[in-house]
């Protein structure tokens, strides 16, 4: 008799065909009287000992399924989320009639199952598997809507629900709940959903596709032993900034762990499956909540849940703050904290985690702080485990000496930078103090010829032959040289200069004789006029520009925000925008991809594209993404998902960020309009939020990028 483990390694040696290899699996499943979850745990250990093709690995579970009972709530054996389908409030007893009696027609559907290459509701076409959970499959689907509108993003991410899961009446209403928590919980590192629907008795979720893998296969891959805390810090951040976002609007996932974080291709960490999530400390809900608990459900997964989870108490934000706490230590160790056991055995064992190497002792009392087994003692906020674990680790032996020797060598390269006579304009304070320094020294230091050489020097090198000359003291002494008296170059006296500027967005550095622009200008005044007038300055000997011309269409943008920007800019760029393109240059048909960074407080994110046609287009926020605050130091990739591709007219166009300290506006914006009725608005409002916050709440970044035509 053949064992589904064995029909497996058979598959993977023999290389027999899938039509064989599902024929013997369905042998093995009718001859093997064992638990679903025995089945699919034996699934799973052959699946990461090495995998099958994601097809076939959710052909095969979906045979278990189909044949066999649910899995019990408390089997740890597996990773996967366990679901119990008894509705809450029925007995074991009641559960067992709940099915043919209690809703025939609900299971006389269940025979229906979608697989890769399946169509649902005529739309959408099943071409990947990508992963498999307790609630759901979830495919790659064809978009055929979007294909014939030629929608240069045609593919979805699609979530089956799995048969037991659909065998509960109220998995409908689960999925619906779900779909509308995750469309409030629009942020950049929560997977977007569109919406909800069914095709006969399958029902589904649409959301946004996202090319990369799950934390779950990098963390089990046999290879991974863990990562350098600064690796696994950006995937902390991601993580922990999801979760707490969710936290501030009520809800708690209640089922997280590496399956349900998705790193893409572009570096980013998207939380997924918000499908259980439920409210805390929300009043206005109560009677939704009588009406669907989806904790009812019973989903969770052993391995990351808490003690009071799986004690089945009211949801918590440290719940998840606990789960966040074992992924971490996976990321630094490659190990789970407690060997995967469940957190009341672990706790009932008195397990306690090792101590990673090379973490501070700040990090590793954060890690062990949210590991708790007790709710009061674990740290209450994912924002504070965040806190707490955002020091970096003590640098190991030795480096500080080499962390010394690399201070030196930035020390003298600013020196020579510092003689050049030359600045960037972003540099730091005190690199600046430091360049003055260095160029103080060369000036008061040995310089080459024989003018500079000081008398008593000369008297030691004079050769032995050269007579002595007695000074005579009838002779008058030779008149000094008269030295012209240099002006003192001070940042007062450039700065009124450059905001006498028409149409621009300047913002300068001096030192010495130097001074450095940066910035924007018109075409019409243009940058030769620009250095002249800062050439007439009293003092300016040397005049570097970084400035970028405008056509003088754009001084409308630049008289709102110009003054915005050079305060940003002056004061080091608290916040910043950038471009992917090399060069800031795109070609028609390539995404616009932009990164944005956030000032070191609360505000919130406006990113607008100003183009050539006289409208702007609101990247952030619109009617698909919404939700624009971000954290202090926040850091978000805008467009890698194609939302945006260039197209005509082509030429220079200009993209706006700007951040504000409460919402720029109470209501959204239509996705695009005239620029001259936006930029009314904004001025209006801009005014207003810097009386009441003051101006250095209001931080403006600009990027200028050139477009241009496909070459044929």
């Amino acid at each position: 008799m053949t064992s589904l483990g064995e029909a497996i390694r058979t598959f993977h040696s023999d290389a027999q065909s899938r039509d064989a290899f599902f024929a013997e699996i369905d042998s093995a499943l009718a001859a093997n009287h064992v638990p679903s979850s025995r089945l699919l745990a034996i699934l799973d250990e052959e699946h990461a000992a090495k995998p099958l093709p994601p097809d076939v690995y959710a052909a095969v579970r979906r045979r278990i399924e189909h044949g066999s009972r649910p899995a019990p709530v408390d089997d740890a054996d597996n990773d996967e989320t366990r679901m119990q389908t008894t509705p809450a409030g029925l007995t074991s007893r009641q559960s067992a009639s709940f099915g043919p009696s209690g809703n025939g027609q609900v299971v006389a559907e269940l025979d229906q199952v979608k697989g890769v290459g399946d169509t649902l509701n005529a739309r959408f076409v099943l071409e990947e598997c990508l992963g498999v959970g307790g609630m759901g499959t979830v495919f790659k689907a064809l978009d055929l809507r979007k294909l014939e509108a030629s929608d240069r993003r045609p593919y979805v991410a699609i979530k089956v629900l799995n048969l037991q899961f659909r065998g509960n009446p109220k998995s409908l209403i689960a999925l619906q709940r779900e779909a509308r928590k995750a469309q409030t919980l629009a942020h950049r590192n929560i997977v977007t959903v569109y919406d909800f629907d069914r095709d006969g008795s399958v029902v589904y979720l649409t959301m946004e596709y996202l090319s990369g893998q799950p934390l779950s296969r990098m963390l089990r891959n046999p290879n991974f032993k863990g990562m350098p805390f600064a690796e696994a810090f950006p995937i902390f951040k991601g993580m922990a900034n999801a979760l707490a976002y969710a936290h501030e609007r009520g809800f708690v996932h209640c089922d997280f762990k590496p399956a349900n974080v998705f790193l893409t291709d572009t570096a980013e960490v998207k939380v997924i499956d918000f499908g259980i999530a439920r409210v805390f400390q929300r009043p206005e809900e109560e009677t939704e909540a009588t009406i669907f608990d989806p904790g009812s459900l019973g989903a969770l997964t052993p391995a990351y849940a808490s003690p009071e989870m799986l004690e089945h108490r009211e949801p918590d934000p440290r719940d998840d703050v606990y789960a966040l706490g074992c992924i971490t230590y996976e990321l630094l160790t490659g190990k789970h904290p407690f060997d995967r056991v469940p957190a009341l055995q672990a706790r009932s064992a008195s397990m306690k985690p090792a101590r990673p190497d090379n973490l501070g002792s700040k990090q590793w009392r954060a890690i062990k702080a949210a590991l708790s087994f007790d709710r009061e003692t674990r740290t209450p906020t994912v924002a504070q485990f965040l806190d707490e674990l955002s020091e970096e680790p003590p640098a190991p032996p030795g480096s500080k000496t080499k962390s010394k020797m690399m201070i030196g060598a930035a020390a003298v390269v600013a020196a020579v930078l510092a003689g050049g006579g030359y600045y960037f304009y972003d540099q730091s304070k005190s690199e600046q103090e430091g360049g003055k320094g260095a160029q103080d020294t060369d000036v008061a230091g040995p310089v080459a010829g024989p003018a500079a050489t000081p008398p008593a020097e000369a008297e030691r090198t004079a050769p032995p032959s050269a007579p002595a000359v007695a000074a005579a003291p009838s002779a008058p002494s030779p008149a000094a040289p008269v030295v012209p008296v240099v002006p003192t170059l001070t940042l007062d006296a450039v700065t009124p200069i450059l905001a006498s500027v028409p149409c621009s967005a300047l913002v300068a550095t001096v030192h010495d004789q130097t001074v450095d622009v940066q910035g924007y200008v018109s075409e019409r005044y243009g940058t030769a006029r620009l250095k002249q007038v800062l050439g007439a300055v009293p003092g300016v000997k040397t005049t570097n520009l970084g400035v970028q011309q405008v056509a003088d269409d754009k001084c409308d943008v630049l008289k709102v925000f110009g003054p915005f920007w050079s305060s940003n800019h002056q004061t080091g760029r608290p916040a910043s925008l950038r471009t992917r393109a090399p060069g800031a240059r795109l070609t028609e048909g390539q995404p616009l991809i932009v990164d944005v960074m956030t000032p070191g407080f609360d505000s919130y994110v406006n990113v607008d594209y100003y183009q050539l046609d006289g409208t702007v287009v609101h990247l952030v926020p619109n009617e698909r993404a919404k939700d624009n605050q971000a954290p202090p130091h926040y850091t978000a990739t805008i467009g890698t998902m194609g939302d945006w591709v260039v197209g005509k007219p082509f030429g220079s166009e200009l993209i706006v960020l700007l951040i504000t300290p409460a919402p720029l506006f109470d209501s959204l914006r239509p996705d695009s309009e005239p620029k001259a009725d936006y930029l009314r608005a904004v001025g209006k409002q801009l005014t207003q939020l810097a009386g009441k916050y003051g101006s250095d709440r209001v931080a403006v970044d600009i990027v200028q990028i050139s477009t241009q035509a496909r070459k044929h």
